[in-house]
């Protein structure tokens, strides 16, 4: 780029996405002068789907906006909770992110999972066709014209990554009422109506089910309830209305 200069500050929240010199005060931007803001932003480092609004001369303006030289520019993260207008809130995580989809599913957030990988045109384009907000750490992957909506999962630790995804997004919780292997919705089951897909000891054992309206996945609380039950209590206290 050999044309206008700008002068561009990144809020802190956004410091990681950009070149180390760049990530405290005003830079500055040589721009081409045909490119919008919105391209320079990205080429800078930062996805789109992390930019809240962008300040120019202290007026918002849209990331269509062409700068002129001398500009300053503010470029704000996102607002929480952030509100995705459009269509009901839903989810789609890339392959890396299968326990935060559990996760998700196991408090009854519609979360769609890829479990192998499929590739970053596939995954923006059924995020676009089912407009689901994607979620991944591939930053190459969030910069893709054709995604719907996306977020950048800032951490790889689970119980931090659904955190942040509850804090930033505000789902309805509705814990118990989503299959964690397929995402489909459950219902209440008798034993008779999932007696072929259980083990004799679990059939003498328990006398409470749920099965998958999708996968038929028969579901009770088996040994592992306690360690989930833990999950849902803490997103409840932390973000349930």
């Amino acid at each position: 780029m050999n044309g206008p200069e700008i002068h561009v500050e990144f809020a802190p929240e956004l410091g990681m996405f950009v070149p180390p010199g760049r990530r405290t005060g005003v830079t500055e931007v040589v721009t081409d002068g045909v490119s919008t803001l919105g391209h320079v932003v990205e080429s800078l480092g930062v996805p789109l789907t992390e930019v809240g609004t962008l300040v120019v001369d202290g007026h918002e303006v849209p990331v269509s906006h062409v700068p002129a030289a001398g500009e300053s520019v503010r470029v704000r993260p996102v607002e929480r909770p952030q509100q995705v207008p459009g269509a009901p809130l839903r989810f789609l995580l890339d392959v890396h992110l299968g326990t935060l989809a559990r996760r998700l599913r196991l408090l009854g957030v519609d979360a769609a999972y890829e479990s192998t990988d499929i590739g970053d045109p596939a995954l923006a384009a059924r995020s676009a066709a089912e407009r689901r907000v994607l979620l991944s750490r591939d930053r190459g992957l969030l910069h893709r014209r054709e995604l719907w909506a996306g977020a950048f999962i800032y951490s790889t630790s689970p119980d931090d990554q659904l955190r942040d995804v509850l804090g930033r997004f505000a789902p309805e919780l509705k814990p118990w009422t989503r299959c964690t292997a397929c995402n489909g919705l459950l219902k209440e089951a008798s034993k008779e109506d999932v007696a072929g897909r259980l083990e004799i000891g679990t059939q003498r054992s328990y006398d409470v089910f749920a099965q998958c309206e999708e996968c038929g996945r028969a579901y009770w609380k088996g040994a592992h309830h306690d360690s989930l039950e833990a999950i849902v209590e803490r997103a409840l206290t932390e973000f349930g209305t």
